[in-house]
């Protein structure tokens, strides 16, 4: 069960492989950013509103909603919807309906909270879209590949939502964050850094992912050159000899024990790969570095962290 878990985490994630090369300096286009051209990933336009009954159907979306001002108009979420705090606890007093989960989202459900937006996302399943449009739905859809697009998928949220300025503020805040790490880590020697997301088998983040681009911005630089998500040998591991790993935290789609890291902390075989010796394997919550939301802004700080020590704590919202 916990690989079937896993591997729908790989299949979510696949999708937002970037398409930036791995040499290129990851760079923001604020212009682009602020005045894109609104419609989405699908080429649906995107008309300036103001909805009071609105679903997400992914958690990326709920937390982008909530952080804009317009939670309270949020009727309906994933199962996996678990931030803001506020969302969890919204549900659990029946005032958030949960709609299923981010891959199987319930079609009768979401039409039921007669919903005046639904902000949906590509791992929803086109498919899916597409019926709810026919339906008569206003729906929105996002696939974004680059730290870049998820800043501008926020500014057209905040347009369908009529918290353009909500969302300009919270895009400026993501720059300022990211800004602020590379400022500090820019004359520093780049860190030898592996991702691994699962370990049975071995799934690590290669190049032109949004793990990849966090990671440069960190000051750090992915020992896997391939592109996209993929499995690897322990061998590979091993050769690859990082100074540090980064493990995804939980057990698949969820809460739990770490299994990543102590599966890394108790195999023999990696006890000599520098990472592993130096004690330099960390966990990162899971949610925060792989989902397309503005926290990316804040895997940046964590990650930097761990990298540069010196470069001190990360910064919340709105410090």
């Amino acid at each position: 069960m916990k690989k079937l878990v896993i591997f729908l985490l790989i299949a979510i994630l696949l999708p937002l492989c970037a398409s930036k090369t791995a040499e290129e300096e990851v760079s923001f286009n604020m212009t682009e950013i602020f005045n894109a051209t609104p419609i989405d990933d699908t080429g649906y336009n995107i008309s300036e509103g103001n909805p009071q009954r609105i679903v997400s159907l992914a958690p990326s979306n709920t937390e982008i909603l909530f952080a804009i001002g317009v939670g309270d108009r949020v009727v309906g979420v994933t199962d996996y919807c678990n931030y803001p705090p506020e969302v969890v606890e919204k549900r659990e007093r029946g005032e958030l309906v949960s709609i299923g989960g981010y891959t199987t989202i319930n079609i009768e459900k979401i039409v039921s909270l007669n919903p005046d937006l639904v902000v949906a996302s590509y791992g929803n399943g086109i498919e899916n879209i597409e019926t709810l449009r026919r339906m008569g739905l206003n729906v929105i859809a996002f696939d974004p590949k680059t730290v870049e697009e998820v800043m501008r998928d926020i500014v057209l949220i905040g347009i369908a939502t009529g918290e353009k300025e909500n969302a300009t503020k919270l895009v400026n805040w993501m720059v300022e964050k990211i800004e602020g790490v590379r400022e500090k880590v820019r004359d520093k020697a780049r860190v030898s850094v592996a991702h691994i997301l699962w370990y049975d088998p071995i799934w690590v983040s290669g190049k032109n992912t949004f793990i990849d681009e966090v990671i440069r911005l960190a000051g750090g630089e992915n020992v896997f050159k391939f592109e996209g998500w993929r499995t690897v040998s322990v061998e590979d591991l091993i050769a690859a000899n990082p100074d540090v790993i980064l493990v995804s935290s939980g057990s698949g789609m969820g809460g739990g024990r770490d299994v990543v890291y102590e599966w890394i902390m108790s195999d023999e075989r990696l006890s000599g790969i520098k990472a592993v010796k130096g004690g330099r394997v960390y966990v990162v919550d899971a949610d925060i570095i792989s989902r397309p939301s503005y926290r990316l802004a804040e895997a940046v700080e964590i990650v930097a962290e761990y990298l540069h020590p010196e470069v001190g704590s990360k910064s919340k919202i709105g410090e």
